[in-house]
């Protein structure tokens, strides 16, 4: 009466990071890590795999219109930061479109270049261009060229990452909701030859499908997150179906740690909206995020020879009335919830045997002393 799954995957996430999600000093902030500010004791992490995650792509904020290195991670609950990595990911990185790097909903007091989004796509061909120079200069620096007086260009750590777009190396993941803006970054890009990752939230992914299944870009969603803010007013609910209907890799991520625990819903709402198959939803939550990230080869299905990344539903996976039993990572259980359960009572009990003492402390506190006259 049970059901076996693989391990969800949640390809767009904000969980596990110490502090801010953004540096928002810059425009382009290419040299920023994510993998350097990991909190492996986020409760997040356990509370997601009591959701049945597995891995989730852990991205920089969306301040920026190139922003930081973004980090994937298994949810190995107690391990140390460096031992959270998943170490067979491809390398990648923010951008952002629209409102946020523009700075529509910001205090402006101070503002910062750009305010509008020719601007932002004016940077990001700018950042491109200046990459390539870089790189040429480097190329002039090779051993074999190398002169005796001859001094190489400065180390630059944001454009060595931009470099790794350039060669293919490193992959954009880019937070993006017009049609209008993300075709503006794939030419930019195709115009470099380079070739976008995904398009994350990609609200208006129905309206370029053939566009971006042609450039090889894929589609990471929300299935109902609309009207939140301006750029937003044109999502609509059959969005996944429509882009896998063009030819797209679409994959449903959270975005937010709550509903990160429930990735198995959103798969339910793509049936819902859109009469997906149940299995190719499930595929939405697995195997797609998990080719989009590079891991395709390692997790994502239910397969020999792949990591044993799992989960045990008590019913069907897309019922709204199913929980997750067991949440297994690398063949090991991070998540039981009959252990769970057992674990709750034994710190209820020490809490009231504690508070029973504190109690009894308290009343030997204040017992009267005996008086000089009694004595």
């Amino acid at each position: 009466g049970k059901h076996v799954t693989p391990g969800l995957i949640d390809a767009h996430s904000h969980t596990a990071i110490d502090g801010a999600v953004n540096e928002a000093t810059n425009i382009a902030t290419a040299e920023v890590r994510i993998a350097d500010v990991i909190d492996s004791e986020d409760v997040n992490i356990y509370r997601q795999l009591a959701g049945g995650v597995t891995a989730a792509n852990v991205l920089h904020g969306s301040a920026n219109a190139i922003g930081g290195q973004m980090a994937v991670i298994k949810m190995r609950w107690g391990a140390l930061p460096e031992e959270l990595m998943f170490e067979a990911a491809a390398p990648g990185i923010k951008f952002a479109l629209g409102e946020n790097p523009k700075q529509s909903n910001w205090n402006n007091d101070d503002p910062r270049y750009p305010q509008s989004r020719p601007g932002v796509a004016q940077i990001i061909d700018e950042k491109f261009q200046q990459a390539v120079d870089y790189r040429s200069k480097l190329e002039r620096m090779s051993e074999r060229r190398r002169g005796r007086n001859v001094v190489p260009p400065r180390p630059d750590l944001e454009m060595d990452a931009i470099v790794e777009i350039l060669d293919g190396v490193r992959k954009i993941h880019s937070h993006a909701y017009r049609a209008d803006e993300m075709v503006m970054l794939i030419n930019i890009a195709e115009s470099f030859g380079v070739t976008i990752g995904t398009f994350q939230h990609v609200l208006e992914g129905y309206k370029l499908a053939r566009r971006m299944a042609e450039h090889g870009a894929g589609g990471s969603t929300f299935i109902d997150w609309w009207n939140f803010k301006h750029e937003a007013h044109d999502a609509i609910p059959y969005n996944p179906a429509l882009m896998a209907m063009g030819g797209v890799t679409v994959g449903l991520h959270s975005d937010n740690p709550e509903l990160a625990r429930r990735m198995n819903l959103e798969a339910a709402k793509a049936v819902r909206y859109g009469d997906v198959d149940e299995h190719d939803a499930l595929i939405m939550i697995t195997a797609n995020p998990a080719r989009q990230l590079g891991v395709g080869e390692r997790t994502g299905r239910l397969e020999e020879g792949l990591d044993a990344d799992f989960v045990i539903w008590n019913g069907h996976p897309l019922s709204v009335y199913s929980r997750v039993e067991q949440t297994w990572v690398d063949g090991r259980r991070y998540f039981d919830r009959e252990a769970d359960r057992a674990q709750r009572e034994a710190l209820d009990a020490e809490r009231r045997e504690l508070i029973a003492m504190v109690l009894e402390e308290g009343k030997n506190d204040e017992a009267p002393e005996e008086s000089a006259a009694e004595d």
